[in-house]
């Protein structure tokens, strides 16, 4: 699979299955849904793959006020690491929370360019609430 082979990711038979369980979903999951889609398996082998996928930036975290912690797949991520922030993952798009559905997506939108005075800005998180398309 070339995504492995973009983001440096040493293809395996269950991380295959795992990556096509985020390829089926346009939303962010959480981890019992990966679970219930690739039925019996190792749990610590799960969340190693989950950590890979996170470390090499195939799938970004993220956290909802008042919601679990859900996983997506990463798009055009900027998955760049710095020396003192080996795990810092910027991504440029808005995380889309509806109302209607749940359901919480990635939504590419152009970012406007954030200057903190006297602050060095790592990485910006936007979150919207409202109705997504399909529920419109």
């Amino acid at each position: 699979m070339s995504l492995f082979s973009n983001k440096k990711v040493r293809p395996t038979p269950f991380r295959e299955e795992v990556l096509k369980v985020f390829q089926a979903n346009d939303y962010a999951i959480t981890v019992a849904h990966i679970e219930e889609s690739i039925g019996e398996h190792d749990r610590i082998t799960l969340y190693r793959t989950i950590k890979t996928f996170i470390d090499k930036g195939l799938i970004h975290e993220i956290v909802m006020p008042g919601d679990i912690k859900k996983l997506a797949l990463c798009q055009d991520c900027d998955h760049t690491h710095s020396h003192d922030h080996p795990h810092a993952h910027p991504h440029n798009h808005v995380h889309f929370h509806c109302e209607k559905c749940d359901e919480i997506s990635c939504v590419d939108n152009e970012m406007p360019p954030i200057s903190l005075k006297g602050y060095q800005v790592e990485a910006i998180e936007i979150q919207a609430h409202g109705i997504c398309p399909k529920c419109a």
